[in-house]
């Protein structure tokens, strides 16, 4: 029986969310994640920025890539990703049940079973506020 999960990101910690959308997909759930653009990275602001410019700068031209989008929500997704067995089938149809949003569409934004994490501790930097860095 599948169930369908809705997370608020606000001011959460992206790793922590991530691993518990990875794990609940991986158990048949479908996960929801709202308000991705709100969702914080935890740690030195100038180490966060650092490590995600060395990661779009890597590789050979900007037609081979990597492709490592700058848009919160694909963020999130992408963090998710790695947090899940993307090589076998399992894991793809997990990535397949996981849908992410920068604002709370109306259907998710008036339910009263969200699933909120603890607000991350300071310093941090939002994946809004990287996106426009990078």
């Amino acid at each position: 029986m599948t169930k369908e999960i809705i997370i608020d990101a606000t001011k959460a910690a992206i790793g922590r969310v991530a691993t518990f959308a990875a794990k609940q997909a991986l158990l048949g759930n479908q996960i929801r994640i709202i308000k991705c653009d709100d969702a914080v990275i935890t740690g030195k602001r100038h180490a966060v920025i650092e490590v995600y410019k060395a990661r779009i700068t890597r590789g050979g031209t900007g037609q081979k890539g990597p492709y490592i989008s700058t848009i919160p929500e694909r963020l999130m997704k992408r963090t998710i990703r790695g947090m899940l067995p993307w090589r076998i089938s399992r894991g793809r149809e997990a990535f397949k049940r996981i849908k992410c949003f920068n604002e709370a569409p109306e259907q998710f934004a008036k339910n009263e079973n969200i699933v909120k994490f603890p607000k991350a501790k300071s310093p941090n930097i939002s994946l809004e506020m990287l996106g426009e860095l990078l």
